[in-house]
């Protein structure tokens, strides 16, 4: 999927490969408060997760050596007990490309590929402070006509470090063809 942004480039959403694992990375660390995983961890989501995985690029970003480097990154999986739902772990957009919607682009992109045709809910977990999160799935639940519900998943106590409690929050149901062209 290409997207004009504005730029002399197009962002490009695509499907991530184990190339990216590393560059997903990077970008998640320059994505406070998000938490870092291993590069294992994105390397696997580069590939066992990949068709409910979206990367952003740009054309005209690359690396030193020339490889192209994300703007922007969701990881999500099918929960094992339940294919009709949409896990979304993690949302990551690099702050230079902030402010243009891609977040809700990328998501979008996602729910409208074949991995996800009969997915009627989706599920992300959202620190009660994390305005901008709260912000993206409002507006995606409003454009897909979809409810909201939100409960406490891992109290604060859970975590071993300063963390805020993760409030889960469940879109849907709604219909996920509404998204394909």
């Amino acid at each position: 999927m290409h997207i004009p942004d504005g730029r002399q480039s197009e962002t490009i959403l695509r499907t991530p490969t184990a190339d990216d694992g590393p560059s997903v990375h990077q970008l998640i660390s320059r994505c406070p408060p998000l938490d870092e995983n291993s590069v294992y961890c994105n390397l696997l989501q580069c590939t066992h997760w990949a068709s409910t995985c979206v990367i952003a690029e740009t054309a005209d970003e690359a690396d030193e050596s020339g490889k192209k480097t994300p703007g922007g990154f969701i990881s999500g999986y099918l929960l094992p007990e339940d294919a009709n739902t949409l896990f979304i772990w993690q949302v990551a957009v690099d702050r230079t490309m902030r402010g243009k919607g891609l977040a809700g682009k990328m998501l979008r992109a996602i729910l409208a590929r074949d991995a996800c045709r009969t997915v009627s809910h989706l599920q992300t977990t959202i620190n009660p402070s994390n305005q901008a999160s709260w912000k993206l799935f409002e507006k995606l639940a409003q454009d897909l006509g979809a409810d909201m519900q939100r409960r406490t998943l891992f109290d604060a106590s859970q975590f071993s470090d300063d963390h805020e409690e993760e409030v889960l929050l469940t879109i849907g149901p709604f219909d996920p063809s509404c998204l394909r062209d």
